[in-house]
């Protein structure tokens, strides 16, 4: 009859694991205007594959490292907040277990359905905390991608590149085609640091959802 509340690692996972979450970048403008156009017979166009590691740009980044430290402190804000209801709850709960054996029925019930109607609101607080931190974290990698996004695209025409893959994709890749470093590197110089601030996630987004 001991609550149930692990808050830490569950919120941690969950926004480095959105970190992590793929990145959409959209097409350069020119290939978004050569697809609208109607169907013609054109020259073959030699592929020019490039390469990034989505994950390890949000993971060296200056602004995804400050995204993950903006998570840290308010798990451990939350943490903090939650650790004294937690701690009452389960001396509630190790008391009413002892006292249960000498209960009359109808009392046990009413003791027993009132703990556990404690465990539920204070379990619901904590999934409450860990989503508006979801929130925050998928709202904070919107403004990154939409920052990075013209950074690949200008690589990408820079290099003379018509295909990107991810690294996850790929089973080997040389330097030269990787451009994950050269994103880390403008991504920094255009954004260091962007607020998490906590709000509801989007509909479909929550935590086991």
């Amino acid at each position: 009859m001991k609550p149930t509340m692990t808050f830490t690692r569950a919120a941690q996972a969950a926004g480095i694991a959105l970190l992590a979450a793929p990145l959409f970048w959209a097409a350069p403008a020119a290939a978004q205007a050569q697809n609208n156009k109607p169907a013609q017979a054109q020259p073959m166009t030699t592929p020019k594959i490039l390469v990034v590691n989505r994950e390890a740009i949000l993971r060296f980044s200056k602004v995804g490292q400050d995204i993950v430290r903006q998570v840290n402190d308010y798990t451990k804000a939350a943490e903090k907040e939650f650790k004294g209801q937690g701690d009452s709850l389960r001396k509630q709960g190790e008391s009413l277990q002892q006292q249960i054996a000498i209960l009359a029925p109808d009392v046990k019930a009413k003791r027993i359905a009132d703990f556990e109607g404690k465990q539920r609101a204070l379990q619901s607080k904590v999934q409450q905390r860990q989503e508006l931190i979801q929130g925050g974290v998928i709202k904070a990698r919107e403004q990154v991608e939409k920052a990075l996004g013209p950074i690949i695209q200008g690589i990408m025409q820079e290099r003379g590149g018509n295909i990107l893959l991810d690294r996850s994709a790929v089973v080997f890749a040389t330097g030269d085609i990787d451009i994950t470093r050269l994103a880390v590197q403008r991504l920094d110089q255009k954004m260091t640091k962007v607020k998490v601030e906590l709000t509801a996630p989007p509909a479909g987004a929550q935590q086991g959802g």
